[in-house]
């Protein structure tokens, strides 16, 4: 019985990915999973499951309860009342919830999209220390103690002495038969990584650009975090000038000012050289703008400071332009023109609309770096 539930569930389960599978890109269009996130799953609508329902018989084998029946007519006692309306053919509006976690999404996400596994920079690893208890000790606390090694020891003990009585048999230890558990630490060796979003807040980026930069940043947190053990996020939102913000206040925050690219960039060398040493860590900047940048000397200054630094220090550095209808789109091509082919830890990508956000995702996580 517990065998046919398991899979019976498991089934369920690959039916609910596959549901999944076909309206991937509607639900990376609609963002309707990011409200329903949690720690370590996401609920999901899922409208095409049949759900049970009830069957009813031939008509001809009788009306409500045992007797001939009316529209209207009651299923208890009471007066009649007449019914209302007509009946319709079209089948009911069902929606089934599902709760997937974030690493069966991102096993989705990535077999859609065909994402290669990431393959961390270098020997960028932390190593953690895990105690396992695999063995055995002849010293220990009361609460470790091995209950079948000290039987066992015991028995072994009084069969070779002679003492055992199979007939009447007593197993009485004592403090040389105690065996404990013992545990032996298995350091490891685990790829640590650092997502460092950066976003231009300006008049010019709207509430649907930044609609789309939640929904693709939803996206590439959960790729991102089922290929390193321990992953850190920062936000750093500007205008003319930049500042670190939480998760909350990079969406929501809005401003009026100019565009000055450089001040974010500054701020994020800032916090790679303060908290993520590029020998121990896997740091991955993500830039979200219109293209707009108040001038062409502080572009300049945003393409040395990628050429001489942030490059060296990152696996990728990632560039988003949301278009928008007040930006220019400049600053894409800058970087196109200046990066071009020749260095392939620039990654460009063009997000016109939400419809382009699964394109946007293969884009930046597609090479697998």
């Amino acid at each position: 019985m517990l065998y046919n539930i398991k899979r019976d569930h498991a089934r369920f389960r690959n039916i609910v990915k596959g549901k999944i599978k076909e309206n991937l890109k509607k639900y990376v269009t609609h963002g309707e999973m990011i409200g329903r996130k949690g720690k370590e799953q996401v609920t999901i609508p899922i409208p095409q499951i049949e759900i049970p329902r009830f069957r009813f018989g031939d008509k001809d084998s009788g009306g409500v309860g045992q007797g001939d029946g009316e529209p209207g007519d009651p299923l208890g006692q009471g007066e009649p009342q007449p019914g209302e309306g007509e009946a319709g053919n079209q089948a009911g509006d069902h929606q089934l919830e599902v709760d997937l976690t974030l690493q069966e999404l991102a096993e989705i996400l990535g077999e859609q999209l065909e994402l290669p596994k990431i393959e961390p920079r270098g020997h960028k690893t932390l190593k953690s220390k895990v105690d396992k208890y695999t063995s055995i000790s002849h010293q220990g606390p009361n609460s470790l103690r091995h209950f079948k090694r000290t039987f066992r020891e015991t028995l072994r003990r009084q069969i070779s002495s002679g003492v055992y009585n199979p007939e009447k048999p007593v197993i009485v230890p004592i403090r040389s038969d105690m065996r404990y558990r013992s545990w032996k630490s298995d350091v490891r060796h685990e790829n640590n990584a650092v997502i460092i979003y950066m976003m231009d807040v300006s008049g010019s980026m709207g509430d649907e650009q930044k609609e789309i930069v939640r929904t693709e940043a939803f996206w590439i947190d959960t790729w991102l975090r089922s290929q390193y053990k321990g992953i850190e996020t920062r936000y750093i939102i500007h205008d003319a000038t930049a500042r670190e913000v939480d998760e909350e206040t990079f969406f929501k925050t809005r401003e009026s000012g100019g565009t000055l690219i450089s001040s974010a960039y500054k701020l994020c060398q800032k916090i790679i050289e303060t908290d993520y040493p590029p020998s121990e860590w896997n740091i991955y900047p993500f830039h979200f703008s219109d293209g707009d940048n108040w001038s062409g000397e502080d572009t300049k200054l945003c393409l040395e400071l990628l050429e001489k630094q942030l490059l060296h220090e990152t696996n990728v550095f990632c560039y988003g332009q949301v278009e928008s209808r007040y930006g220019s789109g400049q600053f894409y091509k800058d970087l196109k023109e200046h990066f071009g082919e020749k260095h392939d830890s620039v990654i460009l990508s063009k997000v016109e609309n939400k419809e382009g956000i699964l394109q946007s995702i293969k884009d930046f996580l597609g090479k697998g770096k």
